[in-house]
């Protein structure tokens, strides 16, 4: 039972973190001068709406994922360059800002919460904890996972819409990005599958170092910040 309320509530914030993350977009490009996402009904924070299933059981199996793209007409913008760049990296800025908000109310349960999970364990406590941790970590990884440079991620439209040469780097990333993308995703589900039973395996992991080491470096900011303000950095 308690495994099944931890899934539950890793679900439900990875619900609140796609929700806000798509909204974020289709809000961005309205914004900016184009109703498309609008006009299909993506402009809401109804998580079904934007519900992608693989994305959604990488997102709880792995901890980064996806949800269903946002529809953009980029030639609607009042300004291309512009529009492109904030609709773009508006997902982003929202799920980096999520976790900044997300992290002190963790903290909260952290000490109201879990001594009431330790004593009695009972399944509203493992609920709120579960959630407000996930809540933070899903909002950060997200945020990480989509700084990534890789078509179709967040990352390579904001670098398509700063690279005006449209070179050999940009021409590699968007016919390879998706292959380069699936095959590190892949290696990443041979890792965890194969490196209990041989530890060499763990190297094939190159999705999760990089991963581990981006969220570590966006996290601390908001760790130090916070920590400092709860008294918990001396």
């Amino acid at each position: 039972m308690v495994d099944f309320i931890q899934l539950l509530a890793q679900f439900l914030a990875v619900m609140v973190v796609i929700s806000f993350h798509e909204f974020a977009h289709a809000f961005a490009a309205y914004k900016c001068g184009d109703p498309t996402a609008k006009f299909a009904g993506r402009m809401t924070l109804n998580p079904f709406k934007h519900f992608d299933p693989f994305g959604i059981v990488m997102f709880v199996l792995v901890g980064f994922g996806w949800a269903k793209p946002v529809p953009v007409n980029p030639y609607n913008f009042d300004n291309y360059a512009k529009g492109s760049f904030w609709t773009s990296a508006a997902g982003i800025f929202v799920n980096y800002l999520m976790a900044f908000l997300f992290y002190p109310l963790w903290i909260l349960v952290i000490i109201y919460v879990l001594p009431i999970e330790a004593i009695s364990g009972t399944y509203l406590a493992i609920l709120i904890s579960t959630l407000f941790s996930a809540l933070f970590s899903y909002s950060l990884s997200f945020a990480v996972f989509n700084l990534l440079p890789f078509y179709p991620l967040d990352g390579f439209r904001i670098f398509d819409s700063v690279d005006k040469k449209k070179g050999r780097v940009y021409r590699f990333l968007r016919q390879y990005g998706y292959y380069i993308l699936m095959g590190l995703i892949g290696l990443s589900f041979l890792a965890d599958i194969l490196s209990p039973y041989v530890s060499y395996f763990a190297y094939l992991d190159v999705l999760g170092f990089i991963m581990g080491y981006a969220t570590n470096f966006f996290g601390k900011p908001i760790l130090l910040f916070w920590n400092w303000i709860f008294g918990l950095i001396y």
